[in-house]
């Protein structure tokens, strides 16, 4: 499955939509993002180059966190069966913790770059903001883990952080998981899992611009090709990773594109946000209106002029103060807090 235009009956490609335009506020810091991610351009021969490359902008937890009043630990929890540890760091509050919420989080880096650091900076904020305790997953990525590895690795870790909530200081009530673009597709799919295993319980699944649907065949999908960051190009190359022949065909999991679940009912609330100048934008919107369809919660936010990941790329913009409001107003009514500014 390529990334190229579908044709029509008489053999012609069809031309690429029309693509929605950037926000001028945001353009920066696209530029600036494209110049520092994007270098390589991400094939499935280039998989490994970006992989190192896209490591050497990823702090690690003792730079983000500094002097910060946080402290965390690095811990290995058990695998899915027959596999290996998986690696958490848990942060909490500096202090003795009791009853917080609970934050899990699910990195992103299209299921084959990124680790477990990346986005940490925005966790550590939300552990202070709201005085939680999260836990960020490390997870197997493809092509030399195919799914269902890496959903399987962050229920796992999911299974052990509400299993021992008590003495992590955790609500087992209040626990959210949550992450950005494949983090967010993976968050959607441990969601799925926890419904369909009886569990752990989860109060919200937050799902910012999520990887949602392995077809890549939706309008924005085409807008954003050669546009923007993480166009489909990039998507395609991914997916293919991640689920190799298998992709596009009936055979794929809702565990590895939570897009292909038929039914969405019996899910926790859930957010999603995506940019309307950006390949997830309709499979982001299809999830959410499917979710209301059975009866279920969806808040749904689609950002004019936002690029892929707009926020953390254009923290100043105000498309980016709004994005930041309405999240942090999310978490606050699911979790049941409020919010200290810092």
């Amino acid at each position: 499955m390529t990334a190229t235009a579908p044709r029509t009956p008489d053999g012609e490609r069809t031309p690429r939509p029309r693509p929605v335009p950037y926000d001028p506020e945001l353009e920066p810091g696209l530029a600036h993002c494209r110049e520092l991610i994007e270098r390589i351009p991400l094939r499935a021969g280039t998989i490994l180059a970006n992989r190192a490359h896209f490591a050497t902008l990823v702090p690690s937890a003792e730079e983000v966190i500094g002097d910060l009043p946080v402290t965390y630990e690095h811990v290995a929890v058990p695998g899915p069966a027959g596999a290996p540890d998986v690696e958490l760091t848990v942060l909490r509050p500096r202090g003795t913790v009791r009853d917080a919420p609970g934050l899990y989080s699910v990195h992103g880096g299209g299921m084959v770059l990124g680790n477990r650091f990346f986005g940490l900076a925005g966790l550590v904020e939300d552990v202070l903001r709201y005085g939680a305790v999260a836990a960020t997953v490390e997870y197997r990525l493809a092509p030399e883990h195919p799914a269902p590895a890496a959903a399987e690795d962050c229920y796992a870790g999911l299974l052990w952080f509400a299993g021992h909530a008590a003495e992590l200081g955790v609500d087992p009530a209040r626990v959210v998981v949550g992450g950005a673009s494949a983090g967010g597709g993976l968050s959607a799919a441990v969601a799925l899992m926890a419904r369909d295993r009886g569990g752990p319980a989860l109060a919200g699944q937050l799902l910012d611009c999520p990887m949602l649907d392995d077809r890549n065949e939706t309008v924005s999908s085409r807008q954003y090709d050669g546009i923007g960051i993480w166009d489909r190009a990039n998507n395609d190359t991914a997916w293919a990773a991640l689920l190799g022949a298998d992709r596009g065909t009936d055979a794929v999991s809702p565990y590895a594109a939570p897009s292909r679940a038929r039914d969405l009912s019996g899910l926790p609330p859930a957010f999603v946000s995506v940019g309307a100048a950006e390949v997830f934008r309709d499979e982001a919107v299809d999830y959410a209106t499917r979710i209301w369809a059975t009866g279920g919660q969806a808040e749904l936010h689609v950002w004019s002029g936002g690029f892929h990941g707009f926020s953390g790329f254009s923290p100043d913009a105000e498309v980016s103060r709004a994005a930041g409001a309405v999240r942090h107003s999310w978490l606050e009514r699911v979790l049941g807090v409020t919010g200290r500014s810092r």
